[in-house]
């Protein structure tokens, strides 16, 4: 062999072996980023269910002020019918 083919056969084999070392790291890299990505879905969820909950708790706040209202208004008609037949 003359050296040009061993010089050739020495670099090729070196940069073969950067290019796995490479593609391991990548590989490593990708996975952190998936693991990362996954507990960043799994926070959004919980705030995304918090929020329906939040929403669903104060559409029902909501309504018992309104049925409260309605309640009052109703109270209130009863005392002016009342007020009117007293006089």
């Amino acid at each position: 062999m003359d050296t040009t083919q061993l010089l050739l056969i020495i670099v090729l084999s070196l940069t073969t072996i950067l290019l796995i070392l490479v593609g391991v790291q990548l590989f490593l890299v990708l996975r952190d980023i998936r693991a990362t990505l996954v507990r960043v879905n799994r926070i959004i969820e919980g705030f995304e269910n918090m929020g329906v909950g939040l929403d669903h708790g104060i559409g029902e706040v909501i309504g018992f002020v309104n049925g409260f209202k309605t309640l009052l208004k109703t109270f209130d008609l009863i005392n002016h019918k009342k007020h009117e037949k007293s006089k």
